[in-house]
């Protein structure tokens, strides 16, 4: 990665010691099936977030000062399997530091990772899944760590609620849960979703995004782009309210396939990153002390409950 810091922040605000915050870049393209490119997303994504002013006028905050730490890129790509599990132990070391840990691809493969290192760690965790697609395939293409998989293990090991569905295989409805599946074309008009997807939340929430989620008319720099999706200020109110009322305790965007000729889904996808952080970090963040609980029978470390911050930001 060119970039040393995170959208350009200084030095004292990027060192990991003090950092609140890490960002893992998985630049990662191994099982893509259309358009190619997801690979360069991480660095597009950067190259934007430079550019981007770094006063929050809805939050009226900077949230960088509270430290974002820009972690080593992870590059992995012997097998889908060799990428996941890199992901999956890269994100949990950190999370085990105490930080707030986020992700961004990449494509979607590289969530099974992500997902599984937040399960281990966090007790009765809600995956929220914003995506086009419904990624519930068991394997795809002889591996079960392919983009069309990516929350089917979610789907069998936590609390999996999929927000603007739009296209699937019929196969996948054999998984689905439907009651907690809200489809873009019933979203439309459908007032009341987004309070009930949130009733349907555990307390602990991971957020995977998949940029395709939005509309292709605003985000056409996708893989797999598709019409119907959700614009930008009904998924900024459904983020806020869901980092308002639960305990997002990480998150990962995934899907940016960079156009040369078009920067501004880049913009987009650096904009989006920073107001969740915002919304974040406006009433809690990682407290120094994490309250925990440790789950004895697991292979795994200790299991953290949901944490906050007393300070006001």
């Amino acid at each position: 990665m060119k970039i040393k810091t995170y959208a350009g922040i200084p030095a004292e605000y990027s060192k990991l010691d003090q950092s609140k915050i890490v960002l893992i870049p998985v630049p990662y393209d191994g099982t893509s099936t259309w358009q190619k490119g997801a690979d360069k997303g991480p660095d597009a994504f950067l190259e934007a977030s430079e550019n981007m002013e770094l006063y929050d006028i809805e939050t009226d905050s900077e949230v960088y000062k509270q430290g974002v730490f820009l972690a080593s890129p992870i590059l992995e790509n012997m097998s889908p399997e060799a990428m996941v599990e890199a992901v999956h132990q890269t994100t949990k070391d950190y999370i085990k530091k105490r930080k707030f840990v986020t992700v961004f691809g990449g494509e979607h493969s590289i969530s099974i990772g992500s997902i599984r290192a937040f399960n281990e760690m966090f007790e009765n965790l809600t995956v929220l899944h914003l995506d086009a697609h419904a990624d519930l395939r068991q394997s795809y293409d002889g591996s079960s760590c392919n983009h069309a998989c990516a929350v089917y293990e979610a789907s069998q090991t936590t609390n999996l609620i999929q927000v603007g569905i739009r296209s699937m295989d019929s196969i996948e409805t054999t998984v689905m849960d439907e009651d907690k599946t809200y489809f873009a074309h019933e979203m439309a008009i459908d007032d009341n979703w987004i309070d009930s997807a949130i009733d349907q939340m555990t307390e602990n929430v991971f957020i995977t995004l998949d940029l395709d989620v939005f509309d292709s008319s605003i985000m056409p720099s996708t893989g797999t782009p598709e019409p119907g999706g959700l614009l930008w200020y009904e998924t900024l109110e459904f983020l806020k309210q869901v980092f308002e009322e639960k305990n997002v305790v990480g998150f990962d965007i995934v899907e940016l396939c960079p156009k040369e000729d078009n920067k501004a889904p880049d913009f987009l996808a650096a904009k989006l990153y920073y107001k969740m952080l915002s919304y974040k970090f406006l009433n809690e963040g990682v407290d120094e002390d994490f309250e925990s609980n440790f789950n004895e029978s697991s292979n795994t470390s200790s299991k953290f409950s949901k944490f906050k911050v007393e300070d006001d930001y």
